[in-house]
């Protein structure tokens, strides 16, 4: 599937050392102000050049092609392309014939029979530029409800933050929650590139906002299942949390939420009860696997079965968390903005108003 939403849909298409990657996003209201320079800044910050990430450095521009007149949208498709500009397909001819550990070379191939060997093609994380394309306009729609996205690093190879500040994320080369830990965190990513090797790292992603209350559709599509479904299906997510990570090892009095008359006491729960938005904010928490792409030699399977040791050339994130970060605030918008959509036509005073105002 290369689709996400129901309401609010994004298609993507397109393989890291193809032409282009490309987004198609459906069901976006017409008159909505489209800002191009603030779709491109969200694509800009995925993007995050510096010695901290690849060194593959691509343009990454955003043409519009379709669904857009005079700033707003239309309420046609809106069709969204990015180039890529900076391919070395030939970094990747020892790997035609072998398996990459910790990459989909051997099940992709088990599957179709055939695989872009090319930086993983459609499933190398390239792909991703298009959900932050497509999340930067979901957005521009949430801003419109008065509901925020925001994310940042919680921790890379174990360092967790001890304070969070989303604020300081957004200006942190590494998006990190946390200015007295980042030092600690930068030197631990830098130690494992310069070892050929990798660290995973641990992304908070949150939405606030009066309008989240009520948000899911049970019971097959509850707002965190959805979410769930959403954060697993990003390149390198091992495991993902809503609330309270440590929910398994406490009992029921020290979980529960209580509530008071001015609102929830606590928010263990995530922002979620029985797969519908309390109106508390949505708190996630997404883990990352150390990238699978790295320096050190390693044992693996030709395609005819043969043992190797392979050594990756190639350009690669030490840490992928890091621009991981945008991409999951990115698709938090994506899920909310859709799930307000599908939220309209829930009560009938809702039907009638729309259609008074006609």
């Amino acid at each position: 599937m290369n689709t996400l939403g129901r309401c609010l849909r994004l298609s993507t298409f397109g393989e890291s050392h193809g032409v282009l990657i490309g987004g198609v996003l459906e069901g976006v209201p017409a008159g909505l102000k489209i800002d191009l320079d603030a779709l491109q800044a969200e694509v800009n910050r995925r993007k995050s050049t510096n010695a901290y990430t690849t060194p593959r450095k691509e343009e990454d521009m955003v043409e519009v092609v379709s669904g857009v007149f005079e700033g707003v949208s239309t309420g046609a498709p809106i069709g969204l392309l990015i180039y890529n500009r900076n391919v070395k397909s030939k970094d990747y001819s020892n790997v035609k014939e072998a398996f990459r550990p910790g990459h989909a070379d051997f099940t992709a191939l088990a599957k179709y029979g055939v695989r872009d060997y090319r930086g993983g093609g459609r499933t190398s994380a390239r792909e991703s530029v298009a959900r932050v394309a497509g999340g930067a306009i979901a957005k521009m729609l949430l801003k419109e409800l008065g509901i925020e996205v925001f994310s940042g690093v919680f921790s890379v190879g174990g360092i967790e933050a001890q304070n969070i500040d989303f604020s300081h994320a957004k200006t942190s080369p590494i998006f990190s929650l946390d200015k007295d830990i980042e030092p600690t965190q930068q030197e631990a990513i830098l130690k494992a590139k310069a070892e050929g090797d990798s660290v995973g790292g641990v992304v908070l992603v949150q939405a606030s906002g009066a309008h989240l209350l009520g948000l899911g559709e049970p019971l097959y599509d509850k707002l965190d299942a959805r979410l769930g479904g959403v954060f697993m299906g990003l390149n390198g997510v091992k495991g993902v949390f809503i609330g309270e990570p440590s929910v398994a090892s406490l009992r029921g009095s020290a979980y529960n939420d209580p509530l008071s008359p001015t609102g929830f006491q606590s928010n263990h729960a995530g922002g979620v009860l029985g797969g519908i938005g309390s109106g508390a904010d949505l708190v996630i928490w997404v883990h990352f696997k150390p990238t699978a792409s790295i320096a050190k030699a390693q044992d693996t399977i030709n395609t005819n079965n043969k043992p190797l040791k392979l050594e990756l050339k190639g350009r690669h994130d030490p840490c992928i968390a890091i621009r991981g970060s945008v991409v999951c605030e990115s698709l938090l918008a994506l899920v909310v903005a859709d799930f307000a959509l599908l939220n309209m036509p829930t009560k009938l005073s809702s039907v009638r108003a729309f259609y008074r105002q006609r």
